[in-house]
């Protein structure tokens, strides 16, 4: 991969975090564009590395993210609307505005970050905002490659934390039965994917679908992070039902723990599709959630 500038969109996310290290690792110049901008945690500063501070809902701010950039990555996500930012702003209006921005500037590679499921008619209005920006981008700019990703780990992530948290609990209440299927993917093996999507050649295939190596279970993951934890709980089955009222209840908080939406992702199963592009395309092996385990969530 010759040596080029990419501005990372969302870089002080979990998944943005993890793009910059190997990107910075890779050799090139990275310039990380967040509303507050910071280094990633183990990088003190570099000359490779450039802060800007950026809004992806004001145009002028991307602009000037973008100047000189040769590729971007839009890993901006919103899983819970605030009132100043809502599923349609961020990954729809605000996703189409970046990629159009990108477009006049002459960017070589535009990688936009979305879901796997996406799609327009789906009851989470999450998910349908996801497919309209994935559609909203394309139009604006047609060479952009979408990458959907599955549900990510990693350490000191927001799922196998929360999780773990739930051991803590004299029983642990499932989605369900707990038999949604997940393909849980490591973090670092997405943003390997997206340094080889940003390198050469060009890849022929617009649209990728990311997910690990293992189809589980959600009760499955859950019996193997008691294993793992050396813990003894009992799995209780909890209807949807009565999720969906808890998440009602939720949302009347300042920052609700659980949403409607997250509820619908859990009554779905979130596997990547043959048909599309997958880590076997960028000829990388991505690890399984069981093997990872110790790295990721250390024994207490």
């Amino acid at each position: 991969m010759s040596a080029q500038l990419i501005t990372v969109f969302g870089g002080t996310g979990f998944l943005g975090r993890a793009v910059v290290r190997e990107l910075v690792d890779a050799g090139q110049r990275v310039r990380i564009a967040a509303r507050h901008p910071a280094l990633p945690p183990g990088i003190d500063g570099s000359e490779t590395i450039e802060l800007v501070r950026a809004d992806i809902r004001d145009s002028s701010s991307i602009e000037a993210a973008i100047a000189g950039a040769d590729s971007v990555v839009n890993a901006v996500s919103l899983y819970v609307e605030q009132p100043e930012a809502s599923f349609e702003t961020i990954h729809v209006e605000s996703a189409a505005r970046l990629a159009s921005l990108a477009r006049q500037a002459g960017i070589e590679r535009f990688v936009h970050i979305s879901g796997i499921g996406a799609r327009t008619d789906s009851p989470s209005s999450y998910v349908r905002a996801r497919a309209r920006g994935e559609s909203a981008v394309l139009k604006a700019l047609p060479g952009a490659i979408i990458v959907r990703l599955s549900v990510l780990f990693g350490p000191d992530d927001a799922f196998l934390t929360t999780l773990a948290g739930l051991t803590r609990l004299p029983a642990i209440p499932l989605f369900g039965h707990g038999n949604t299927r997940l393909q849980p993917v490591h973090v670092t093996d997405v943003a390997r994917a997206l340094i080889r999507l940003l390198g050469e050649p060009l890849t022929r295939r617009r649209l990728f679908e990311l997910g690990g190596p293992d189809v589980m279970r959600y009760r499955d993951i859950m019996t193997l992070l008691l294993a793992h934890l050396h813990r003894e709980r009992p799995l209780v089955p909890l209807p949807f039902l009565v999720w969906r009222i808890l998440a009602a209840t939720a949302s009347l908080l300042k920052d609700p723990p659980l949403t409607t939406d997250q509820v619908i992702l859990m009554q779905q199963d979130t596997l990547a599709s043959g048909d599309v592009g997958s880590f076997r395309d960028l000829g990388i092996s991505p690890r399984s959630l069981r093997d990872s385990l110790p790295t990721c969530l250390p024994n207490p």
